[in-house]
Order: C-alpha cells, then structure tokens, then sequence
C-alpha cells in the first residue's frame, strides 16, 4: 500500500504518491494548504487590482483598504451561506457554526459579500461603483482560480463516478463526505481502494482561466463601466451552473432537491445580462 498513489489520474497517467493537506506546523498549530492558497490567490489578486487601478487613473489605496474589509466580511459571509444551507447539520451541532478550520466556506457567499461591501464601500467613499467593480471583477476571477485549488489538496469539491479523460482516484480511506453512488464504484488496485470521480475543482479553475483571459483581452475594449462585472457573472455562473450540477456535495434548498448554488448561478446568469443592458442603455443615453 505504501507504493500505490494517493491521487492518481489513471487516464492522464498521472500519480502523486504522497499529498498532505498541512503545508507547516507552527508552534504546534498546523498551517493547511488551503489557507495558504486561499492567501496566496487573495495576494495576487490585490496586486492585479492594484495595477488595473493605476492603468485607470484611480486610487490604489481605495482598493488596499477595500481588501482589508472585504477579507473579512467574504469569510463571513462564506460561512454564513454554508451554515444557513446546512442548516440541518449544525442546527444539531451548534458549537460547530464557528469551526472555520474543519472546513466549510462557500465562495458564493464570499462573492456577494464582496459585492455588497464593494457597494457600500464606493457609497461611502463616493467612488464609481461600476468602475470600481470593473477593475475587481478580474482580481477576483483570479482569485478563485488559484482558491480552487484548496479543493484538491482538502480532497473534496469533486464530482460522481466517471471513467473519461480526467477521471480521478482519491485513496477512499482520505476522503469523507463520499455519496453512495460513488461509493458503488469504487476501484480496488492491488488491495487499495479508491474513489474515481470527476475532479469538479479543476473545471472550474479552468472554465475561470478561461473567462479571466476573455475579461483580461475585453477590459480595454470596454464601452461602459460595469461591462466587465456584468461579463464576469455571465462568464462564471455559465460555467459554474453546469459544474455545480456534477458534484456530489452540493447544497441543497431544504427538501427540494435543488442544488442552492445551481439556481443561483442560473439567476445570476439572468442579472448579468440585465446589468450589461441597462448600462449600456444608459451610456447610450447620456
């Protein structure tokens, strides 16, 4: 067993023999992976939007002190969304609502948390809000292609069984949260037994690269202010709409069966178009 993968993506005839999710211990306390891609992407991100606000002739202290209200309103909010539609499990389990480092954060409910700090921030700064949210759009695309990444060494965020091109073995005794149908295909390799799943998190770091070039390649063609927010909720939710319906751990609106953050993204669809319409008319009409 000691020789086999830990992750493995059969068909691309990648192996990883050893992943831990703990990137350092400090003092005792273990520093995961996910926090620090979180970090990083939140870094990198803050950098993008820095460079963009100097390119527009704005302020880059704006967006300085933005990122230090929004860190932590997003993680919040992130929690928030999470619990509310888990509510079954820590209506049980109440001590736990507060248990950030046992996972359990939603980047839609990190997005609209952004989105409303950005809107109030810009209000009380008397800042342009669409411009402002122009320039953060693509900081923020490429902070969750970076974030995404948390998903795979945290092992989750991953889809059903599938065997197809990027079809990819977790080690089933490192994975939890595994739904039956998964559980109904596991592949036992030389006495191990994996999970073969479809790799969600990569999807969407990908769809989201994808989007972040277009927004990257359109940002200095741009007719208005908020054609690019507009584009990105268009761009990610249309990717996000059809991965969320892969996954196996979605969250669910009460009894409904409905996965929460598929018909977000399918509403979200539906704003983006209306705000690129309505502010383009009105560009038009001034």
């Amino acid at each position: 067993m000691g020789d086999m993968p830990e992750i493995w993506f059969p068909n691309l005839g990648i192996q990883i023999k050893e992943l831990s999710n703990v990137a350092f211990s400090i003092f005792g306390i273990d520093v995961y992976w996910y926090g620090v891609i979180i970090g990083t992407g939140i870094i990198l991100s803050l950098f993008l939007a820095l460079y963009e606000a100097k390119r527009t002739n704005q302020n880059p202290e704006n967006y300085m002190d933005f990122t230090m209200i929004a860190i932590v309103v997003c993680v919040i909010c992130a929690r928030l969304y999470y619990v509310i539609f888990s509510w079954d499990y820590y209506s049980q389990h109440l001590s736990e609502i507060f248990a950030i480092r046992n996972g359990g954060l939603a980047i839609y409910g990190g997005i609209i948390g952004g989105v409303l700090t950005a809107y109030f921030y810009t209000k009380a700064k008397k800042l342009n809000f669409w411009l402002f949210a122009d320039t953060a759009a693509p900081s923020l695309l490429l902070g969750q292609i970076i974030g995404r990444w948390g998903n795979f060494f945290n092992r989750e965020a991953f889809g059903g069984y599938t065997d197809g091109l990027f079809a990819m073995r977790y080690m089933k005794d490192q994975v939890s949260n595994i739904s039956q149908s998964v559980l109904d295909k596991v592949v036992n390799i030389n006495g191990v037994e994996y999970i073969q799943v479809q790799p969600t998190f990569l999807y969407e770091s990908f769809w989201n690269l994808c989007v972040f070039i277009i927004l990257m390649v359109l940002k200095r063609k741009k007719k208005f202010d908020g054609e690019i927010f507009g584009l990105y909720i268009i761009g990610y939710a249309l990717g996000r709409v059809w991965i969320e319906g892969l996954r196996t751990d979605q969250l669910i609106i009460g009894s409904t069966g409905i996965p929460v953050s598929q018909l977000l993204s399918a509403f979200l669809i539906v704003v983006g178009i209306v705000i690129i319409y309505l502010r383009n008319k009105k560009t038009k009409t001034i």
